[in-house]
């Protein structure tokens, strides 16, 4: 194994290969012992790149987020009419729940800390700001916040939905969220 001066990307092979294991086997199953081995570093990287298991999963699971609001970010941009912003928001819907099931896993994985640890519970709400305000840029906060909820239901519902549905009725509840009262 390369040490620290030959191997500048031990970090984010570790924080990888953490959200590869919590995905595969949740975070019950994740230790230093086994994340060090998926990462092929010595076991005594984890301690010095990190405090403890929670500082890990801590910067793990912000490094998942962010990639998600990139996602957000993708999606949203370009879309310059309510229209455009609408199909914006049908066609990330559809991406998240078509996705890797890896990510469905996280995102679950993640809730599930989140009801139980105030650290968690505080990423999520800055993972929620920051979706919203990237839906803000087009719709007002009120419909940001019901259109941001429908899209974590939808995501969940499609993935999981043995005949998942399709597109004309995600476009239809993204307008009707998105509707003028």
């Amino acid at each position: 194994m390369a040490t620290g001066h030959t191997d500048p990307h031990r970090r984010e092979r570790i924080l990888a290969a953490a959200l590869d294991l919590i995905a595969e086997e949740g975070v019950a199953g994740v230790s230093h012992r086994k994340i060090a081995a998926r990462a092929q570093v010595p076991l005594g990287s984890m301690t010095y790149h990190f405090t403890g298991i929670d500082d890990l999963l801590l910067e793990a699971f912000t490094g998942y987020a962010d990639q998600v609001v990139t996602l957000f970010e993708h999606h949203l941009t370009g879309a310059g009419t309510p229209d455009e912003a609408r199909e914006a928001v049908t066609d990330l819907i559809h991406t998240l729940s078509e996705g890797a099931r890896r990510d469905l896993v996280l995102t679950q994985e993640l809730y599930t800390l989140a009801a139980r640890h105030e650290p968690y519970r505080a990423l999520c709400a800055r993972w929620m700001r920051r979706s919203r305000t990237l839906l803000e840029r087009h719709f007002d906060a009120a419909t940001a916040r019901r259109l941001d909820a429908l899209i974590e239901g939808l995501t969940l519902h499609r993935a999981l939905d043995d005949a998942p549905s399709d597109r004309a009725l995600t476009r239809e509840a993204v307008a009707r969220i998105t509707a003028a009262p």
